[in-house]
This record gives C-alpha cells, structure tokens and sequence, in this order.
C-alpha cells in the first residue's frame, strides 16, 4: 500500500542524492531524470537524451536507457517510504531512441512480499502515448540505510550526512526504521 505519507500525486520526487547519475543535479552528465507520484502506488519520470548518452551514433547508450529505468523503477520506493536497492532488472529494448527524444517513463508496483518490491515500466517516445521504446521488470530489495554506510565511500557518505537537502530526504524515512 501506498505510504500514508508519501508524497501527493503530482509532485516531484526531486533527487535522492546530488550525485546520482540517474537523478542527481549535480553530475554534468547525468540524465538529471525528473520523476513524479502518481495515483496509488505509481510515478511518471522523463529525461531527455543528450549526445553525451549516445552509444551508436546519434542514438541512446543502451546501458543509459537501462539506467533511466532502474531510477524511475527505484523511485517508486519514495511511495512507500522504504530504502531498497536493485535485486533484478530485466530491460527489453523495443526500439532505437535518438538523441534529441525525450523518453517519458511510467513505473508501478506490481507487488511487495516481506522485503521484496516488485514493478514495472516503460519508456516512451516523444509523449506519454508514443511509441514504445524500452520496458523492463525488476525486483528491489529493502535494505538499512547501514547498507550504504558499510559499502559507500566514506568521503561522500560524510559529504551526504552533512548536506542539509540530504539530512531532510533521509529524514522521511525515519518511519520505517
């Protein structure tokens, strides 16, 4: 079930982390995706291809379309107020998507059995309707905020402690301890 306090649908879910290179402001070359609740437990997130995301040329590195939807996959996790990490993520890749396109993405649980989450996605050409371009199934696992104490960096784990955005994000979690 959807978080009593989760965020409302419709607003944005911002960056876990200002150096993620999913969603994170801070990477020059990050995808600096941009995610959204939705009604019940899903998110709508989009980004557009830049040439630096290219594998072929004019065309989308197919690991940056992968990771485009392990962090609108892990998004869905803001919903129900847990730290997960990826267990799995099976990607079908559909169709070819060139730089320039933005790819809109729409993720859901699918189900969630003791710490395991399930969901899906897809990613879209041009619009929310467009053609579909990527979809992929994964499974996310809950883990303890010491998981990434133990096995981050410990420079940028002091810098994220100290960072006053960083303090409040993990603040929302404080409910499932």
């Amino acid at each position: 079930m959807r978080h009593a306090d989760a965020p409302a649908p419709g607003e944005l879910l911002g960056a876990h982390y200002g150096q993620c290179f999913g969603c994170g402001g801070e990477q020059p070359h990050g995808l600096h995706l941009a995610a959204r609740a939705g009604e019940g437990l899903s998110i709508t997130a989009e980004f557009t291809v830049r040439p630096e995301h290219q594998g072929a040329p004019g065309l989308a590195h197919g690991g940056v379309l992968a990771t485009a939807l392990d962090e609108t996959l892990g998004s869905l996790n803001w919903l129900l107020r847990t730290i997960a990490v990826t267990g799995r993520l099976e990607t079908d890749f559909v169709r070819p998507v060139p730089v320039g396109t933005t790819l809109h993405l729409a993720a859901e649980v699918t189900a969630v059995a003791g710490r395991k989450i399930y969901s899906t996605a897809t990613g879209r050409i041009g619009a929310p309707d467009g053609p579909v371009a990527v979809r992929a199934d994964a499974l996310f696992i809950e883990v303890k905020v010491d998981h990434f104490i133990d096995h981050g960096r410990e420079e940028e784990i002091q810098a994220a402690m100290n960072d006053p955005d960083q303090i409040r994000r993990a603040r929302a979690f404080e409910v499932n301890p």
